[in-house]
């Protein structure tokens, strides 16, 4: 019997109940899955939801790091297509972190449920895994060499620019590579590939350092993690554990605004994937140019009001500027307008055009 003769036939309850679990753990993801085609918005959907298993249990601040790695290590065996062990030896090893039950988060019900996500996802072509695990598997091992790397200090705390980028690489670096992998798994042009390759882990690591940048407030407070990198800190005259201190909110807001141009310095390289990405398999343009477009505006007010990123204030773009975003790369939106886009919203919120009712 060939492997594709072994491989579960997709129960479509669990597929429809893996694309509803989406919605509930990542706005932007689901937002990037409902505007894919499929068979890509399956893949992708799958991809992402194997990721973030590992990302709740590496973000959870109530378990011990000696633990927390622990069950990292145990998932990426269960990720391992040469390891005999199971989701369900996962579970049981992490269920005694679970939330009450009135409690529970979506993201904790994934990984309660992370059985069904893994029995999904390997009812999917068998090139489709081999696109997946190797970059999931990295993004796993890389949090658990985090984990133990700060085991002694409670939650993250970065130390320099070269590790921020060694830590983004392996949170969103290999997710890039992940959606590559997948695109490219059939006949493509060698330089065109290797453009891809060239630009994914950039794409990446700018959504994730936009995050970063933004998040700091909720890191600390949620998470005890700091990522803006203690060297910069330290220049701006900032105590890493005193990040949130009022008396240093404008030094700190420097740091903020420091670390959001570094992630600017990656949006040619981002825009470079998008204008080279094959669109086919139901893949679409939509899927990663709405998330690239939102970190430009994001940034746009990141630069222009960083301490908003140091209290729950929080920086955010509008749900009308959402919208535009959306309604434009539905319906003009190709990689030839990309970059006429991304320029008008690094300059101004972008504004949904008028509909006929206007």
């Amino acid at each position: 019997m060939s492997q594709q003769d072994e491989r579960p036939r997709v129960d479509h309850a669990d597929l429809q109940w893996c694309h509803e679990s989406v919605q509930g753990v990542s706005r932007t993801f689901a937002l990037t899955v409902d505007v894919l085609d499929e068979p890509m918005s399956s893949y992708i959907c799958l991809g992402y939801l194997v990721c973030r298993i590992a990302d709740t249990v590496e973000d959870a601040s109530h378990i011990p790091p000696a633990e927390q790695a622990e069950l990292l290590r145990t998932y990426d065996a269960v990720l391992d297509p040469d390891d005999d062990t199971d989701a369900a030896a996962f579970v049981a090893d992490v269920e005694p972190y679970f939330p009450d039950e009135d409690e529970m988060t979506d993201d904790w019900a994934v990984v309660r449920d992370s059985p069904r996500v893994i029995r999904t996802f390997q009812s999917l072509p068998e090139d489709v895994q081999q696109a997946v695990v190797p970059p999931a598997r990295e993004l796993v091992q890389g949090m658990v060499e985090f984990v133990e790397r700060y085991e002694d200090d409670g939650g993250l705390r970065i130390q320099t620019r070269s590790e921020l980028e060694e830590y983004c690489y392996y949170a969103a670096g290999t997710v890039g590579n992940l959606i590559t992998n997948l695109v490219t798994r059939h006949d493509l042009a060698a330089d065109r590939r290797r453009r891809l390759y060239d630009t994914a882990e950039e794409f990446g690591l700018l959504l994730q350092l936009v995050n970063i940048s933004k998040d700091v407030y909720d890191d600390y407070t949620a998470e005890d993690n700091v990522y803006l990198p203690a060297e910069w800190l330290r220049d701006a005259g900032v105590p890493q554990e005193e990040v949130l201190d009022d008396e240093h909110e404008a030094n700190a807001a420097s740091v903020v605004h420091r670390t959001a141009e570094f992630a600017g310095s990656f949006l040619d390289d981002a825009q470079t994937y998008l204008e080279t990405v094959p669109l086919r398999d139901g893949n679409t343009l939509e899927a990663w140019a709405i998330p690239f477009l939102l970190a430009v505006g994001t940034l746009r007010e990141l630069l222009s009001r960083p301490e908003d990123a140091l209290s729950s204030t929080g920086v955010k773009i509008s749900r009308q500027e959402v919208f535009a975003v959306v309604s434009e790369m539905s319906s003009r939106g190709s990689q030839e307008t990309l970059d006429e886009l991304r320029r008008d919203i690094a300059t101004g919120p972008l504004h949904a055009p008028p509909s006929n009712a206007d």
